[in-house]
């Protein structure tokens, strides 16, 4: 694992900010394809305010979230190491709750921020470590959190509780099982039968009202507000308010479950519902900066963990991921290595500084973005020498910058995958680990290669004709993986 040795940290902390260095409010969806917003393409989902947000900043069309689910993915964020580095590398529940929680040592985003002067706050679901563990956020460099620690816990919008800090946060409401179903005598004919799935206290609304707060408190200081929202993660749940805006106008069949999470009368509504939504509350932090006179030094960012369900998955929790064109055209979605499970939305505006309305279509990852918020921060000198990110805050600001080299994925969930992409070169590797299910199958290893300049969809294997490609991006693969004692994968271990 790259550090930073703790001394370097300690000095940093004594370091005193710079009064003008730029706020920065990292919005991080979840499970939210490609093709979910306007600004991306998206004809029946309303997002006008992150629609205004890339009209009046710079939309990336070829983003990269750091892997194909939500832990490793979120660590590659946090941490600027690609998953062949990374130190969480899939899903692994601990319970009572939580996941694989990330050491105490390790380097990350917000401790880098805090040690030169920013106050850091996180609002909404964390992921990389429960309560009691090395992972909470408090012990991650963050002043201040609220929401969820646990990804389990996060599949309802009505729990028992939220996190305050390192407090249980009780809330007002009945709590609600994500993975609830209809009981004998109910009638799942019967749209008032759905009521029950659905209490007083949405969570992402309170989660928003944390991050405003903190936002107004710190608005004299530079700040770094990290908001990892639950939306739109199944389960299925949104205030009534926000559903009738789309109730009846499609045809819209009940979720009467039995193919995970709680079922729901009106399941496309409510994904609809919960996207614009989001989407308002974006809205409202555009305007707080505003009225708090500090937009000229707040960096907005705007992206998502992973794509949407897809493929093996359409239909989870009554989503409908094809009506929607949630992939964009990219091929399949969450749990994938494929472009729709991890090419996302990627928006920034920095009014004054990021050109508005501008298109970018360099090739960037979620590792690159803790050098190139550290760049834009006026701390080049404190971004760590052993990361795989790449700052791209000159092409942010319109500058001219080389291409990236490569950019290399491995995930050894869903079956095993690796990939890399080199230039318009995407080769990607599936069945790595085969289960049993899918070796009864006749599931074998698979080797595809495409030419994502003329083929985005991966539809036509190029393997066969270009062995001298997959020689030298086999080569490259090969140099980009270290083993991992915690997450084993052991057709690259070596």
């Amino acid at each position: 694992m790259r550090r930073i040795a703790a001394l370097s940290l300690l000095l940093l902390a004594s370091i005193a900010p710079a009064q003008e260095r730029p706020n920065i409010i990292f919005i991080l969806a979840d499970d939210l394809g490609y093709g979910d917003l306007g600004c991306y393409g998206q004809s029946k989902i309303r997002t006008p305010n992150l629609d205004r947000m890339a009209a009046e900043g710079t939309r990336l069309t070829q983003h990269y979230s750091g892997n194909a689910v939500c832990a490793p993915s979120r660590c590659v964020l946090m941490t600027g190491l690609h998953p062949g580095h990374a130190y969480i590398r899939n899903n692994k529940e601990h319970r009572p709750e939580g996941q694989e929680p990330l050491p105490e040592e390790i380097v990350s985003l917000p401790k880098l921020l805090k040690a030169s002067g920013y106050t850091t706050g996180g609002f909404g679901k964390w992921g990389l470590g429960g309560p009691g563990t090395s992972g909470q956020p408090l012990k991650q460099g963050f002043d201040r959190w609220f929401g969820y620690y646990c990804q389990a816990v996060a599949h309802s919008f009505y729990p028992a509780s939220l996190w305050n800090d390192d407090q249980p946060f009780p809330l007002n409401t009945p709590p609600i099982s994500g993975h609830d179903t209809f009981k004998p005598a109910e009638d799942p004919n019967d749209p008032a039968a759905y009521k029950r799935f659905q209490g007083t206290q949405y969570s992402a609304d309170l989660i928003a009202e944390e991050a405003r707060q903190f936002i107004h408190t710190n608005r004299e200081r530079s700040f770094f507000c990290y908001i990892p929202t639950t939306v739109p993660h199944l389960a299925l749940q949104v205030p009534d308010d926000s559903l009738n805006e789309y109730a009846g106008h499609w045809e819209d069949p009940p979720y009467k479950g039995g193919h995970g999470y709680i079922p729901h009368f009106a399941p496309r509504a409510a994904y609809a519902a919960m996207i614009t939504r989001m989407d308002r509350e974006i809205g409202r932090l555009l305007d707080l900066v505003q009225e708090l006179g500090i937009d000229e030094r707040t960096i907005f960012v705007f992206s998502s963990d992973n794509g949407p369900l897809h493929g093996e998955h359409q239909g989870l929790g009554g989503t409908d991921a094809e009506f929607f064109q949630s992939s964009g055209g990219l091929r399949n979605g969450k749990g994938t290595l494929y472009e729709g499970g991890f090419r996302v939305p990627g928006i920034v505006r920095w009014k004054g500084k990021v050109p508005a309305g501008a298109v970018q279509h360099r090739v960037t990852g979620f590792e690159d973005w803790l050098p190139t918020l550290l760049e834009l921060a006026g701390l080049t000198d404190r971004i760590p020498g052993e990361i795989d990110g790449i700052s791209f805050a000159k092409t942010l600001l319109g500058e001219f910058q080389p291409q990236r080299p490569f950019l290399y994925r491995e995930f050894p969930g869903y079956g095993g995958q690796q990939a890399i992409r080199e230039g318009n070169w995407k080769l990607i590797r599936t069945q790595l680990m085969p289960t049993k299910k899918a070796l009864a199958q006749g599931r074998q290893p698979n080797l595809e290669l495409f030419d994502l300049a003329a083929d985005p969809a991966e539809q036509h294997n190029l393997a066969e004709t270009h062995p001298e490609v997959i020689s030298r991006l086999l080569d490259r693969m090969r140099q980009e993986h270290r083993n991992s004692a915690i997450f084993p994968f052991p057709a690259l271990d070596q």
